[in-house]
């Protein structure tokens, strides 16, 4: 993993996988920069606020392993099996119901800062969203028909 804002980039994502021989590293303290790319706004909410704190102001890698383990990423995976891995992953996501995913993404970015009555709320919201798509009702069909989902992003 490239240091600095490549790292930064990548916990931008939504799912992180990474290669057990990578490794994380906040490398602008030694250059005599801040974090940029996002960086000092995942870290904290990724691993906590000392944590965050050691990775930036002492710039030392840390493994894929440990990134794991703190839930910085989401899955180390041996290095020859990284790209199969993620085209495995991105299969699995183009054959998603992309509405529910959508507002899934939505209620967890919102539940930071939402206390808990608005946060059920907005998940009765969007049930109610989802549950008038056609994705919910071809989930519900192939669920009791006993067959994998055909979900078209309706």
């Amino acid at each position: 993993m490239p240091p600095g804002a490549g790292v930064n980039i990548a916990l931008a994502c939504d799912i992180v996988l990474a290669a057990r021989g990578a490794s994380f590293v906040q490398a602008f303290a030694r250059i005599g920069l801040a974090p940029d790319a996002g960086g000092s706004w995942f870290l904290p909410r990724l691993i906590g606020p000392a944590r965050a704190r050691a990775l930036c102001m002492l710039a030392q890698p840390l493994s894929a392993e440990r990134a794991e383990q703190w839930g910085l990423i989401w899955k180390v995976i041996d290095d020859d099996q990284l790209m199969p891995e993620a085209e495995k992953m991105c299969e699995h996501f183009a054959g998603a119901a992309t509405v529910g995913l959508a507002l899934t993404k939505r209620a967890l970015d919102a539940a930071y800062s939402n206390d808990l009555s608005t946060q059920l709320d907005l998940e009765r919201d969007f049930q109610r969203e989802a549950s008038a798509t056609e994705d919910y009702a071809e989930g519900v069909r192939a669920f009791f028909e006993k067959r994998p989902a055909r979900f078209q992003g309706r």
